[in-house]
């Protein structure tokens, strides 16, 4: 680990990453992270720890020369714009590849390489992908499936009062993945050789429909919980409803989640399709333990679900 060179890590005031400073940091490597953000003071914290905080911001691109170099690899975290992160992915590759970085890892996303896939997102990361591999830079795509943390633990405490999970995901399945487990395969990667031009699918154990976890919920809460499955015009009902933008809004959230809703019903419509039911093994080839499931995170946040089902107040 000696001879590890320097990481440089975008968007590293956000939750993935914090993680994956976090799990830096405890392998000894602060002083060989950069952080880029485009609210430095965000990271305080990180310059106390000894990383390197840089401002750089992915709508500037003059500010991402400086801010990225001296780095040998770089952990390209996905935008939360969908539709406007091609440009601004582009603009931290270019910077990584004038400023001599060796190596680009990028959070992608499983079955874009479908282009019958509906998923809005897929053309922001299929995009990116070709730009990474034009570069010239040495790439690494980590292909993350759907997390199990947007399911039950940011959607889940909104859906046990009524007992009632609406979706236009039909009986598609997926085999969703914990964000830590994601995390832990792109820290793997940084830390390790031999990931250059890979493809790693970043996956949960098991394909499972909505339907299948929402059993699962009721099994482990005790509590009802039933797929209602609807079409996709219902499901934009519903968010409009809940107050939830078509489009992308920068810094808005509902419910603590900056989600749109043209996102959503897309992906939907993808898992309905068939699209996203992807499922590997690579989360344990990279970290040495099995990826974990999602019944294992319905249970241990179970006690967290139940008080939502009685209707208990959640966060904002």
């Amino acid at each position: 680990m000696s001879a590890q060179g320097k990481i440089v890590i975008t968007g590293a005031s956000g939750q993935y990453g914090r993680q994956a400073t976090d799990m830096l940091i405890a392998q000894g490597l602060s002083e060989k992270l950069i952080l880029i953000s485009r609210s430095p003071q965000k990271l305080a914290d990180r310059a106390a720890q000894g990383c390197d905080v840089r401002y750089g911001d992915y709508d500037k691109p003059e500010t991402l020369a400086q801010a990225v170099a001296g780095a040998e690899k770089m952990l390209l975290i996905s935008g939360t714009r969908v539709g406007a992160r091609i440009a601004q992915h582009k603009a931290a590759i270019d910077a990584a590849a004038a400023a001599g970085v060796k190596h680009i890892l990028y959070t992608s996303f499983i079955g874009i390489d479908d282009p019958t896939n509906p998923a809005e997102v897929r053309h922001d990361h299929i995009e990116t992908e070709n730009a990474m591999r034009a570069s010239g830079v040495a790439w690494t795509m980590l292909r993350d499936a759907h997390y199990a943390d947007a399911m039950i633990l940011m959607a889940g405490p909104g859906m046990m009062p009524g007992g009632q999970w609406f979706s236009n995901a039909g009986d598609g399945r997926e085999a969703m993945v914990w964000r830590d487990d994601c995390v832990a395969s792109a820290v793997a990667v940084l830390t390790t050789s031999g990931h250059e031009n890979k493809i790693y699918n970043i996956t949960g154990p098991e394909l499972q429909s909505f339907g299948e976890v929402a059993a699962l919920v009721s099994e482990i809460t005790g509590c009802p919980l039933v797929h209602v499955a609807v079409d996709d015009e219902a499901q934009y009902a519903i968010f409009d409803a809940m107050g939830i933008p078509r489009r992308p809004v920068d810094d808005q959230y509902v419910g603590g989640i900056p989600w749109n809703s043209d996102d959503m019903v897309t992906f939907g419509e993808a898992i309905r399709g068939g699209y996203l039911a992807v499922c590997s093994d690579d989360v344990e080839k990279l970290t040495g333990r099995k990826a974990r499931s999602v019944r294992e995170m319905i249970e241990a946040n179970k006690d967290m679900l139940r008080a939502a089902a009685k209707g208990a107040p959640q966060p904002a």
